[in-house]
């Protein structure tokens, strides 16, 4: 299975926040258990989900779950907590959640994937629901949005800490004739587990030879400011002139924060869009287990630094009414009215065919 082309054009307004409610622990969390959760049964009746992660996809997942409540079935409510990838990989090993959400895939940790099984006595269920890319996103007065170039050495000379103020000539090399502001370099990374990091770092590793820290959802930085999610991120961007940071590009449109074009594996400088993004995960082969990564796509037309959020579920659930309800959320949500709603918010759809992988996926869950 391949993905495929998905060009995006328009962007919508994206809600703030998100509410959340929370499930009460299973009181078996044992071999075999199944999430805690309210439990449902009956047509009419009102199903509460929750689910907790990434910040990454969570404009999209508010959007795609306020629209599903407001437009098919007004009995369905999903709440979802944008606490970063690594606690919400928490609170769906413990079983807390209904579902948990992440860039990072829980079978790339064999802590965490040996701690679910030893939790489940089966493997856990991941399934991507969208594609998405990261921006290097600044805050330098009298330079526009796409007008700063950031080639490879500079980007992780920022990252490394080897460039400290912004009139350094490998900057001034990438940008001949633009005027940057002579302020020091202000790095802004996340300071909680995250799946954003993870995919970052795994691009920063492959292209970057002095990098020292590693991939994974936390690091050591050797530079800059943590902000927790995208949300703190994006506010530390905003509020330090002089600072750049990475940043789900869906948070930099939404903010309004400048991003830079960045160079490619092929030498293109190339600005953040749902296209380049779809240009990088082109026919790319999704493992059975769905945890593609492509840290440094090829391609002159790719942008470089891209990703997938995955959804995790349980084999088993308590309720079939809760997960009947779940599935028919999550199927909306990559069929043609939720694709729409991540076309407008500048994220990459599932293409079809991926889609209906994920279905016969979700054919293997187990409800009462």
């Amino acid at each position: 299975m391949v993905l495929n082309r998905k060009v995006l054009l328009a962007i919508a307004s994206l809600p703030m926040m998100l509410v959340a409610t929370a499930c009460a622990p299973s009181p078996d969390a044992g071999n075999d258990a199944s999430p805690a959760g309210q439990n449902v049964s009956g047509s009419g009746q009102k199903v509460t989900i929750s689910g907790a992660g990434a910040s990454f996809p969570a404009p999209l997942f508010q959007r795609w779950f306020d629209a599903y409540n407001r437009q098919v079935d007004s009995n369905v409510q999903v709440s979802y907590q944008s606490i970063g990838s690594g606690a919400g990989l928490e609170q769906y090993i413990k079983g807390t959640v209904d579902f948990g959400a992440s860039e990072a895939p829980i079978t790339d940790s064999a802590d965490r994937l040996k701690s679910f099984k030893t939790a489940y006595n089966y493997d856990p269920i991941q399934v991507p629901m969208t594609g998405g890319f990261l921006s290097f996103s600044y805050n330098l007065p009298g330079v526009n949005d796409q007008e700063l170039r950031l080639s490879r050495t500079t980007y992780c000379g920022i990252v490394t800490g080897k460039i400290t103020r912004w009139n350094d000539p490998a900057i001034a090399a990438d940008n001949p004739g633009l005027k940057i502001p002579d302020l020091g370099v202000t790095f802004a990374h996340r300071s909680d587990g995250s799946g954003t990091t993870f995919v970052f770092t795994n691009h920063i590793q492959t292209v970057c030879p002095d990098w020292k820290s590693g991939a994974g959802t936390s690091v050591e930085w050797p530079v800059g400011i943590g902000g927790q999610g995208n949300e703190g991120v994006a506010a530390t961007i905003q509020q330090n002139e002089g600072a750049i940071g990475y940043l789900s590009y869906a948070y930099a449109a939404l903010n309004d924060i400048d991003s830079a074009r960045i160079e490619n594996k092929a030498g293109t400088f190339i600005a953040p869009s749902p296209e380049a993004a779809g240009n990088a995960l082109l026919d790319q082969p999704v493992p059975e287990d769905f945890a593609l990564l492509v840290p440094d796509p090829a391609g002159k037309d790719s942008y470089p630094i891209v990703g997938l959020a995955w959804v995790m579920i349980y084999r088993n659930y308590e309720d079939d009414a809760k997960w009947q309800a779940m599935r028919k959320v999550f199927e909306w949500s990559l069929g043609p009215e939720g694709r729409k709603i991540a076309e407008e918010l500048l994220y990459v759809p599932i293409p079809d065919a991926l889609a209906e992988r994920i279905k016969k996926q979700f054919d293997t869950v187990n409800a009462k």
